[in-house]
């Protein structure tokens, strides 16, 4: 009987994820979350310096290409794969250079792509989740925050949005970067309604690999922090985006834009999310 009770359980799960999958391939949300409003998109202030802030993601499966990045001027976030042959060397590598370590969290995709070595999934439990979770957060040394690794299929369900929340809020005081790698992603929200400092990806910075396409996305990401009064950028560690960036940063002075840690840019958020659930007090 238990057996049989375990059968029907697991059969479920996936009958439950594969109809989440088959909604995604849709085109379709695959659950609507009705939850509080988000303050709407700052504009920058006259009389200040706009800011972006840079995250390259991918970091540990290649040490060349890792320690090009570590070489980039600035305070450029590294995001880690949990299990890359050289995570802990690079990213020790980049907190001994002032540059914020981040866990790049595999996440489960619509198209079923092939997941990295810890990634969590939507026929996870609670548990499951948390736990894969929290041994991702000790391959990575000095981490500071998360961003999503793929996660088409699992960031636009606000269950286990809710459940990576919940896992952030424990002594690490770790900050959330909705990578936004669909329009449906409901991560952002889910920090916001759980109070998780945290910002979305305006800018993929390579998105068409070339270096005509990182020369615009770059230039786009300039013209929305003048705009907005900041910026976040993600990119990879390709050589396109690296030249691109080795040349680009050292101007961004004569461009008025300043770069500054992730974090800069989550505390501004949070700033601006307290004064958006204040004004919303009744």
């Amino acid at each position: 009987m238990i057996a049989g009770v375990s059968r029907r359980h697991l059969i479920g799960r996936r009958l439950h994820a594969a109809a989440i999958v088959l909604l995604g391939i849709a085109g379709l949300p695959s659950v609507v979350h009705a939850g509080a409003s988000l303050p709407p998109p700052p504009v920058a202030s006259a009389g200040t310096t706009p800011e972006i802030a840079l995250v390259i993601d991918d970091m540990g499966s290649r040490r060349d290409a890792g320690l090009q990045v570590l070489q980039l001027p600035g305070p450029v976030a590294c995001a880690f794969l949990p299990y890359g042959p050289y995570t802990r060397e690079l990213a020790n590598q980049a907190h001994t250079r002032n540059k914020e370590v981040m866990l790049h969290l595999p996440m489960q995709t619509v198209e079923q792509a092939r997941l990295d070595s810890g990634g969590v999934t939507l026929d996870m439990t609670e548990r499951e989740f948390m736990d894969t979770l929290r041994a991702d957060l000790a391959q990575v040394p000095h981490v500071s925050g998360i961003n999503n690794h793929m996660g088409s299929l699992i960031t636009r369900h606000p269950g286990h949005m809710l459940w990576l929340m919940r896992g952030m809020q424990g002594d690490r005081h770790l900050f959330f970067v909705d990578s936004r790698t669909t329009k449906f992603t409901v991560a952002r929200q889910i920090a916001y309604e759980n109070q998780v400092p945290s910002v979305s990806r305006d800018v993929f910075l390579d998105a068409e690999l070339s270096p005509a396409g990182v020369k615009r996305e770059f230039a786009r990401l300039l013209d929305l922090a003048k705009r907005n009064g900041t910026a976040l950028g993600i990119g990879h560690p390709h050589p396109a985006t690296l030249a691109l960036l080795q040349q680009e940063l050292a101007r961004l002075p004569a461009h008025g834009v300043k770069l500054v840690p992730v974090s800069r840019l989550v505390q501004r958020q949070q700033a601006r999310d307290s004064q958006w659930r204040a004004s919303l007090s009744p």
